[in-house]
């Protein structure tokens, strides 16, 4: 197994009972000095382009002084030195931020990342990709899952994404296939939620004639008719417990026996399987094999929530709209700052559904973006009730505006020209936005300190 791919699979930082002084270091994903590790001791760390910086930073959008870290052993400030583009945390620009382990900063082109300094996590770089198949992102964290499809594709392994409901697993599943060397091959999808137990044993293995009641053919299963190809199997904490053995030879033997048959088959074909479920939790509660766990979770995948990568909301949008052939306007500013308040609990598959039923109903159409039970809208610009109706107005105007450049100049590699026609407004007026939310691109000529 790949150890490199085994230690990005999950990125996503993870709650650890902490013994003794934080221990940290600093991993450098992205730019010209991306793979780089830099350990971060107690102190003040100072980071920018300047010769003097404790860690010397050659991204000219950098400023020379940009920012300082200031390492304790029970935590780490981020401070913004007054840079002139700015510090990021997830899309969003900070002065002060407490940096917890997994947290992200982006400096310039500069994404950096905080771990444990034991951490087995490598400063792989960032995959320079906006889409990986129907995926679309451009932030951290979406970069961070095509680094690892990039990788687990052409691995030719068996995979498993496990992540929430609309976050896109059969779109990782879909891509892995497309990006590898089967892709020529049949990517045969089987719903094991959605096929009655009664069923589930022919559809998966297949059957000879007379194996059954109502078998007057034989049938080849998912795993034959996937030959050269890939099985996705959707909802695979949904298998019954019966089955599980069944599954564990296909996977580890790429030997298949037919319902009523008495002899096994060879099978090539590789296994991609999602579920939503903790399967971990599901093993300790015996719901699911602890054997066939680990052959499966050899490439665990994690497509993050929508909620975990808000600055991709305004792309995310605009490639719904394409895809309804409809352009960037057909959305008013309006509708889209208030959807840039909502914490989004069906992910991607939700804001399809509501970006469709305003497209095709009207904006006036959409329901209340009311915050489930237990959840908080999105910190950034929330809506103040209490406001005059024309300041809450052009407060969510100011939150749209912020979050689609954030959105726009880093899916445009933060070209000014390339942005503007993208956009469909002129550059002057591009000028005025960014300066007005303290944005340069590259190519302007005072894009440094």
């Amino acid at each position: 197994m790949d150890t490199e791919v085994d230690a990005l699979v999950q990125t996503a930082p993870v709650p650890v009972a902490r013994r003794g002084p934080l221990r940290l270091k600093l991993l450098v994903l992205s730019g010209e000095q991306a793979g780089r590790s830099h350990v971060l001791r107690p102190g003040v760390v100072r980071l920018g382009t300047s010769s003097t910086s404790d860690i010397v930073l050659t991204d000219r959008v950098v400023s020379r002084q940009h920012l300082q870290l200031e390492v304790t052993d029970e935590r780490v400030v981020a401070t913004d030195l007054g840079s002139r583009n700015g510090s990021f945390h997830e899309g969003v620009r900070f002065t002060e931020l407490e940096v917890r382990p997994g947290a992200s900063l982006t400096l310039g082109t500069v994404v950096l990342k905080v771990v444990p300094e034991d951490s087995r996590e490598r400063p792989l770089p960032l995959s320079s990709r906006r889409s990986f198949g129907a995926l679309v992102g451009a932030s951290v964290k979406m970069r961070e899952l095509f680094t690892v499809l990039e990788r687990v594709a052409a691995g030719g392994g068996d995979v498993l994404v496990q992540g929430e409901t609309g976050t896109g697993k059969e779109l990782c599943a879909e891509a892995i296939h497309h990006e590898s060397t089967r892709a020529s091959g049949p990517f045969i999808i089987v719903d094991i939620a959605g096929i009655p137990p009664s069923l589930m044993e022919s559809e998966l293995f297949g059957h000879v004639k007379g194996a059954f009641t109502g078998a007057h053919g034989e049938r080849a299963g998912a795993f034959e008719r996937a030959q050269g190809g890939t099985v996705f199997l959707d909802e695979v904490g949904e298998l019954p417990l019966e089955l599980q053995p069944r599954l564990l030879r296909v996977l580890e033997r790429r030997q298949v026996k037919r319902v009523g048959a008495n002899d096994y088959r060879t099978v090539d074909m590789r296994v991609v399987a999602a579920t939503h479920v903790d399967l971990e939790q599901a093993v300790q509660q015996g719901r699911f094999r602890k054997d066939l766990y680990h052959r499966l979770a050899v490439l665990k995948v994690v497509p993050p929530p929508l909620r975990e990568r808000v600055e991709d909301l305004p792309l995310l949008i605009d490639a719904m709209l394409e895809r309804l052939r409809r352009p960037p306007s057909a959305l008013s500013e309006q509708t889209r700052a208030l959807l840039a308040q909502y914490p989004w609990p069906g992910n991607v598959r939700e804001l399809r559904n509501v970006v469709e039923q305003a497209i095709h109903l009207g904006e006036d159409t959409l329901p209340p973006m009311e915050a489930p039970s237990g959840s908080t809208r999105m910190p950034q610009g929330a809506l103040d009730a209490e406001l005059p109706f024309k300041e809450a107005k052009e407060r969510l105007i100011e939150v749209f505006e912020r979050d689609y450049l954030q959105g726009l100049i880093a899916r445009c590699d933060r070209n000014i020209s390339r942005a503007a026609r993208e956009a469909g407004i002129a550059r002057v007026y591009l000028r005025k936005l960014l300066t007005k939310h303290g944005m340069m691109l590259v190519d302007d000529d005072d894009s440094r300190d």
